[in-house]
């Protein structure tokens, strides 16, 4: 795995190769094949462990205890950048997973993306719960046009060659574009 994990960290899913993958480790492919019968389920199990490992991450490094909903989402951004910083050889996995899955293998990986989803779609929630919402707008509104926020801005930082600049800017604008679609672009009042 700690091979499959550092091809396809620096290869990416397509140009990535099980015949590098085995002489990095010097094993033999027959093994490789024993345990993943071929590298599209090696890839999955590599994106399976990225977000697996991100979301205990995320749950156990994370408390709130009587900050505002700013300082929360800062503080959410500061340790998702943290964990990726630790734990580079997943960044790229999880970058390649979110914003450029491999077409055929994106029905699993969004099965691998779950827990990560759900997470973060509760944490959205104990973000709101605490505040008034404007009568129009369902908390399922917010949640869905979040969603839409991070495709735009995935799509925007489609990356081919990720490196720790680029991928804390992107870290950075999902927490700005987030920040937009609490407060919106309006000065408030207190400001």
């Amino acid at each position: 795995m700690d091979s499959a994990l550092n091809e396809f960290s620096s290869q990416g899913y397509g140009a990535s190769s099980i015949n590098t993958i085995c002489a990095s480790q010097d094993i033999s492919k027959g093994i490789v094949y024993h345990y993943f019968e071929t590298k599209d389920i090696l890839y999955i199990a590599c994106v399976e462990e990225c977000f697996q490992k991100l979301t205990e991450y995320m749950q156990t490094n994370i408390s709130y205890e009587d900050v505002g909903i700013e300082k929360q989402l800062e503080k959410y951004f500061i340790r998702r950048t943290h964990f990726f910083q630790t734990y580079p050889v997943y960044r790229r996995i999880f970058c390649e997973a979110v914003i450029s899955p491999p077409a055929h293998l994106k029905n699993e990986i969004q099965k691998c993306k779950e827990g990560f989803d759900t997470l973060n779609t509760k944490i959205l929630r104990s973000l709101l719960t605490p505040v008034s919402l404007r009568p129009d707008i369902s908390m399922e509104d917010v949640i869905e046009t979040f969603r839409q926020f991070q495709d735009f801005i995935n799509i925007r930082y489609q990356m081919t060659d990720i490196n720790n600049h680029t991928f804390e800017v992107r870290e950075e604008n999902c927490l700005r574009a987030l920040n937009i679609l609490l407060y919106g672009v309006i000065q408030r009042k207190d400001e």
